[in-house]
């Protein structure tokens, strides 16, 4: 499992996910395993370099994407997403999105440091990625 404090996932929001895995696989030689993943998320895409997983990639579509620009993200991964949350904003930081479980993934929520970067924060689920 990932330690607290450390970057446990990275994945690219992208509208054009072919054109991503085609970038990718032309200029670091990267591979794809597509997981279908239902009606509320659609196709994720696991990423390998080599035979390792190294990120995840998705379509953003939808009311909730409208005015985002395509963007990796960073996942961090922490002891109790929960119980973190106050000291983000203790710290002078904002709740993007309230937590919420992925099933075999996680409990993960979605932050904005104080100068606007945003990343997400995560109890890694035992033997996620």
């Amino acid at each position: 499992m990932t330690a607290h404090g450390a970057f446990h996932w990275n994945e690219l929001a992208t509208r054009d996910v072919k054109k991503a895995k085609d970038f990718y696989k032309k200029t670091l030689g990267w591979s794809y395993d597509d997981m279908p993943m239902g009606d509320m998320y659609g196709t994720y895409t696991i990423v390998k370099s080599g035979d390792q997983m190294v990120a995840g990639m998705f379509e953003m579509k939808g009311k909730d994407f409208d005015g985002q620009p395509e963007a990796w993200l960073s996942y961090i991964a922490v002891d109790d997403v929960d119980k973190r949350l106050k000291k983000v904003k203790e710290a002078g930081g904002k709740v993007l999105r309230e937590p919420w479980d992925v099933p075999n993934v996680g409990r993960m929520a979605m932050i904005a440091l104080p100068g606007g970067a945003v990343q997400g924060w995560m109890v890694p689920a035992p033997g996620s990625m």
